[in-house]
């Protein structure tokens, strides 16, 4: 009797602990697979999806794959840092192969839990050496997740501006004006293409003046780059932003994901990178990651990064890969010129060239949270409430109905003003 009173008074402090705010998008993930209509859609997901609505395994992924396996390759628990022939491949692919702190081998990298994982070493990372207080400044709006990863970590989490919405494009001289209002030090998360979730990305001009910006308040970046290859098809391209900051020598970090150009979404593959001054601080910066990595996850899971490393190391499934990419990439923006072909054949007034003027996963529409709320209740279409759809789920067969409902819910209504 009385070690079940201890066990009762033992767990009693669960009875106290509150209902926990549901993820919003998955969320709304399922509510999209609980909804009866047979023409429901699904605008929500930020995976790639083919023009029948399917999953797609890179079929250079597929190739890495069957060599993995006929090989043999053992199950072993990789190091701390993961595995260093991915790393490698996994940096020399963002920075450029001309990279030079790369070959001054003054760049820390290790393999994390995707991109979030790298996200979240970095916060830590940052707090952990940083002064107490440092503000760390994401876009309004940019990916939800990075407001919990770096306010959890113990920063100062504080927006600066990046849309206008109004007109669903950059707001540059708002952007350049929080740059340069921010306390000297404090730490500005970018997306480096493809920005998520409006879609539009800064020009190298642009870019350019950013990044002088940020070197005038000696901020820190770190360079959020989860699209390359997938935003405009050219991974070379898409790196631009990236080593445009490397060249003017930012202090810099880079949180490096595989799931969305790779397709490897539940393979949790990426990489966290530290530009270093010599390599006796690579060394010191990597041990201190490795005191962040051991009490969190111990060490990465191997089988994506190897498959990353089979395909980027092989000449053949390499030149393979970038075709594949450019595939994906043109797909979706097919499916933004037809989309607003579709708005404007359906009688639409508004001017909707922001969705075609946008690059990468997400088009950021500029519905309001009613509209959205209509396009769900009424049309069975799933979306963000924020105006964000995915352009993966749109495909050849519902892209007219898709149109026509959202011509539906916004005629005679404003856009930009959510």
């Amino acid at each position: 009797m009385q070690l079940l009173l201890s066990a009762l008074t033992a767990s009693s402090y669960l009875a106290g602990v509150p209902q926990g705010a549901p993820d919003k998008i998955l969320g709304l993930a399922q509510a999209f697979r609980d909804c009866k209509s047979p023409d429901k859609c699904n605008l929500v997901i930020g995976a790639y999806r083919d023009a029948d609505g399917q999953p797609w395994v890179l079929p250079s992924v597929r190739a890495a794959e069957a060599r993995i396996l006929e090989r043999g390759t053992p199950k072993e628990y990789a190091a701390i840092t993961g595995l260093p022939t991915f790393v490698s491949q996994a940096l020399e692919f963002a920075y450029g192969s001309d990279c030079e702190p790369l070959k001054e081998k003054r760049v820390a990298g290790v393999q994390t839990l995707s991109g979030t994982g790298a996200c979240r070493i970095a916060a830590d990372f940052y707090a952990k050496f940083l002064p107490e207080g440092t503000a760390a400044y994401v876009s309004d709006p940019t990916w939800p997740n990075h407001i919990p990863i770096f306010g959890n970590a113990g920063l100062d989490v504080r927006t600066y501006r990046y849309l206008n919405r109004k007109t669903n494009r950059l707001d540059l001289e708002g952007m350049l004006a929080d740059i340069a209002d921010a306390p000297a030090g404090s730490v500005f998360i970018v997306h480096s293409c493809a920005h998520n979730p409006t879609g539009v990305d800064p020009s190298a001009e642009q870019w350019a003046a950013i990044s002088q910006a940020l070197l005038k308040g000696g901020h820190h970046v770190l360079v959020d780059m989860a699209y390359q290859g997938f935003a405009s098809g050219d991974a070379e391209r898409d790196a631009g932003a990236l080593r445009q900051l490397v060249k003017d020598g930012h202090s810099l970090m880079l949180a490096q994901s595989f799931a969305k150009n790779f397709g490897l979404y539940g393979e949790r593959v990426g990489t966290l990178s530290v530009l270093c001054a010599d390599a006796a601080e690579v060394t010191r910066v990597e041990s201190q990651l490795k005191l962040i990595i051991r009490p969190m996850y111990s060490s990465p899971p191997i089988h994506g990064a190897l498959l990353v490393t089979e395909v980027l190391s092989d000449e053949e499934l390499s030149a393979q890969y970038y075709g594949e990419c450019a595939l994906m990439a043109e797909r979706i923006e097919s499916m933004r010129t037809l989309l607003h072909d579709g708005l404007v054949a359906a009688g639409s007034e508004h001017n909707w060239s922001h969705i075609t003027d946008q690059i990468g996963m997400f088009a950021y529409t500029g519905m309001t949270a009613a509209m959205c709320d209509d396009l769900m209740e009424q049309h069975s279409i799933f979306l963000t409430r924020d105006g964000r759809i995915s352009m993966a789920g749109v495909n050849g067969d519902n892209v007219g109905r898709i149109a026509e409902a959202i011509h539906a819910v916004t005629k005679g209504g404003v856009l930009g003003e959510a």
